[in-house]
């Protein structure tokens, strides 16, 4: 199981509050089936990230295209692999 941050930058922040719901509905069915790690807005109102847990690239980038905010344009996606280090 690899990491991988998909930083959600707002495009569109007309359309955040209409698409909100069914992000969070969205994140919320990911979490319940192991697929996220971490999530959350920046504070400064530029967007937010998530942090998937899945096989390999492709199978992370299924998943955060598949998020009604970057389906419907609200924000763009820029997807990492994540070496994560624990201290």
């Amino acid at each position: 199981m690899s990491y991988f941050a998909a930083i959600l930058l707002m495009k569109n922040p007309e359309l955040n509050a209409t698409y909100r719901a069914e992000h969070l509905a969205y994140l919320e069915q990911l979490e319940a089936n192991g697929n996220i790690f971490a999530k959350g807005p920046f504070v400064d109102g530029a967007g937010g990230l998530v942090i998937y847990k899945a096989d390999s690239f492709e199978e992370a980038k299924k998943l955060a295209e598949a998020d009604p905010y970057v389906i419907q344009g609200v924000r763009t996606l820029q997807l990492h692999e994540w070496g994560m280090v624990q201290s």
